[in-house]
């Protein structure tokens, strides 16, 4: 069903994805996609978190020692992320469906935001431990100071979200929060 659904967001987009094409697509009842799932937008979700789905490890940023090199791997990853477009076409869709509905926002929060941020924060005290940013720097400004951006651009559709792109919103982000 998730895969259906993902299927159907790149072939016919949002606006044309309903329950019934998704249990027609995978064939199977519409009560079978409701007894999972108690909407589209929680469908879509769950099927985003499938394409995103580790293996059960838990989340974990590289950790060489080196802060700036760190974040440009993770920020390269992130925009080519965001300019693929079997990321794009559900996360567009995610997001018209959050917007709407703040019971799947919070799920959103608690199932995919704080663990990722969790963790990109676990990884800046490290660095923080080893003098390479601020010890009194608000991580979650730096956070988002590295992402906005790139939410930002992908959102709106507009700039390049490229591998210079990435290490630009490093070098200028790390230029504020270094000791």
């Amino acid at each position: 069903m998730l895969t259906a659904t993902r299927d159907l967001l790149s072939e016919v987009g949002y606006r044309k994805v309903s329950i019934e094409a998704i249990a027609s697509r995978a064939g199977v009842g519409k009560q079978t996609i409701y007894r999972w799932w108690p909407s589209k937008g929680a469908v879509i979700f769950e099927s985003f978190l499938d394409l995103s789905d580790t293996d059960g490890e838990g989340i974990s940023l590289p950790d060489t020692g080196d802060i700036e090199a760190d974040l440009k791997l993770v920020m390269r990853a992130t925009v080519a992320e965001f300019a693929d477009a079997e990321f794009e076409k559900p996360v567009r869709a995610l997001n018209t469906e959050i917007i709407n509905d703040p019971e799947l926002a919070a799920q959103y929060d608690r199932q995919l935001r704080r663990p990722v941020d969790d963790a990109k924060k676990a990884r800046l005290r490290r660095a923080q431990a080893a003098g390479q940013v601020c010890a009194d720097a608000d991580l979650d400004l730096m956070l988002e100071m590295l992402y906005a951006p790139v939410y930002q651009r992908w959102l709106l559709r507009y700039g390049p979200l490229d591998d210079a792109y990435a290490d630009a919103l490093v070098e200028h982000t790390l230029r504020a929060f270094r000791p």
